[in-house]
């Protein structure tokens, strides 16, 4: 792995400034959801099995309360990071500033299979404009009960941008985890 991160100019150095963790790929995966349920621009997710389960339970919880949660992202295997990584910096984009949004490869929570990315109708994808949804305080108010953490807020140690929309399920209740 540290021959490919120094291949893709990522050092070791910059990867502990930053105090980045490592996140195995998740062995067991199921389908935890498709979006949008019919049509040619359908996309199956993956997670964990937990997680999975977990996921369907928030969003139904979520659409209890009128709220509609999709699913942008799952699982993230380290090779589709990798073309992830490659994809930007043949955009002419520098490592540097491709590290504020983008982990690692090895480095990115979504190979956990835990980890998604969520969207709500009439909202652009994966932009700060979500922390503007009723989607978005919705699973401020209830996702940390369930289980689900929001992995970068503003200022996040790791040095990523704001993400309002990655989620991280740890499995235990946010109120149980404080001591």
């Amino acid at each position: 792995m540290s021959a490919l991160l120094t291949q893709l100019g990522i050092s070791p150095q910059a990867i502990a400034q930053r105090g980045l963790q490592r996140f195995d790929e998740a062995r067991e995966l199921v389908l935890a959801d498709v979006w949008p349920p019919h049509g040619p621009e359908r996309r199956e997710f993956l997670l964990a099995p937990q997680a999975a389960g977990a996921w369907q339970t928030l969003k139904a919880a979520a659409a209890a309360d009128g709220i509609t949660l999709v699913l942008e992202s799952a699982y993230r295997s380290v090779a589709r990071q990798v073309e992830i990584l490659r994809d930007k910096l043949a955009a002419g984009q520098r490592i540097e500033d491709v590290l504020l949004l983008v982990a690692p490869p090895g480095y990115s929570e979504h190979h956990t299979g835990r980890a998604v990315d969520i969207g709500t109708p009439g909202s652009a994808a994966l932009e700060e404009e979500f922390e503007h949804t009723t989607a978005y305080a919705w699973l401020q108010a209830h996702a940390p009960a369930r289980g689900w953490v929001l992995s970068f807020p503003r200022g996040n140690a790791q040095g990523y941008s704001y993400e309002p929309w990655h989620w991280c399920w740890h499995g235990v209740p946010r109120a149980a985890m404080e001591p």
